[in-house]
């Protein structure tokens, strides 16, 4: 049995999110005693090959260079999964955009049921995995021959680099199935830390009520280095793009303090950041959902308190 972890990264860089989901095929391999494969598919990428043969207790590293594989198209990289998988008993990927894109492809071209957003791993066969907006979790266990896995990166610290010596094995890479072609992406630019790397998150919500209010946040995010987020009903009205969102349907985030402002607590949004380690709920309504969560709240006006926090923390 040996267990394969598909990268994500940009072909140039690692992206944070594969050291998480690293860390939990370690844990897998504890318990079924097998070694772990990278397989890292792109263009031009052997920095990203590099540096994954330097991460602890990986033992090869599987390198699929080819054009057809640079913007990681769901078809090829579906495609490119599928010819690896039936030699391996686990297939893991980030539960993120690039793994949601081709990991339900894949795994309906095995036949195999895709088991989503692991956040804890209890045997090989056997997992935790939050249902119902992430208001309770459940234990399942597969009978599948490959068990197909997108990992909650959040629910698992990142794998440690530095001492790897694996093995770097160049395969052939799928040719281009010719089923959808890449046209542009758009990729916002801030010297704000990305959302779900951020150590500090200060999300807003409804309660700004106009996009222009969002400076306030933005003054006490800049003092504390933090990420800037926001909730679903904040990206609806306009009021941030929706790479803020944060929830269900946005962005899962666990940094070290999430700050919530003037968000209600609704469960979609509840579900994308509850396992933050601390915090903090700023509202002027003290039934306010978002409380039952917090470790600590204020009762106060935003518009009060952030000018406030802006003015101590110069």
């Amino acid at each position: 049995m040996t267990i394969l972890v598909i990268a994500e990264h940009n072909n140039k860089t690692l992206a944070p999110a594969s050291l998480n989901c690293i860390s939990a095929a370690l844990q897998l391999a504890q318990h079924v005693d097998c070694g772990i494969d990278i397989l890292v598919a792109g263009n031009d990428c052997n920095d990203v090959v590099q540096s994954c043969s330097k991460i602890n207790g990986i033992a090869r590293v599987l390198s699929a260079n080819c054009d057809s594989l640079k913007d990681h198209l769901a078809e090829n990289m579906a495609n490119q999964v599928v010819a690896l998988a039936t030699g391996y008993s686990h297939v893991l990927a980030p539960a993120t955009t690039f793994g949601k894109n081709f990991m339900p492809r894949a795994s309906a071209l095995l036949d195999m049921a895709q088991i989503s957003e692991i956040k804890a791993v209890v045997s090989s066969d056997t997992f935790i995995r939050p249902i119902y907006a992430g208001n309770a979790l459940v234990k399942l266990q597969s009978s599948d021959d490959i068990k197909m896995i997108t990992v909650r990166t959040t629910a698992f610290e990142s794998a440690e680099s530095g001492e790897g010596t694996a093995t770097i094995e160049v395969i052939d890479a799928v040719t281009d199935s010719g089923l959808s072609t890449f046209v542009k992406q758009q990729i916002s630019e801030s010297e704000r830390p990305e959302l779900t790397s951020a150590k500090i998150i200060l999300s807003g919500g409804r309660g700004l009520k106009d996009g222009k209010n969002f400076e306030l946040l933005y003054a006490v995010a800049d003092k504390l280095s933090a990420a800037v987020g926001a909730s679903r009903a904040a990206v609806d009205a306009g009021y941030v793009p929706n790479e803020y969102q944060v929830g269900q349907t946005g962005k899962v985030v666990a940094p070290d303090l999430y700050i919530a402002v003037g968000i209600s607590g609704a469960i979609q949004h509840l579900a994308g950041m509850k396992d933050s380690k601390v915090i903090v709920a700023i509202n002027t309504d003290s039934e306010a959902p978002i409380f039952q969560v917090a470790d600590y709240g204020l009762v106060a006006d935003l518009f009060d308190v952030l000018p406030e926090m802006a003015k101590i923390l110069d």
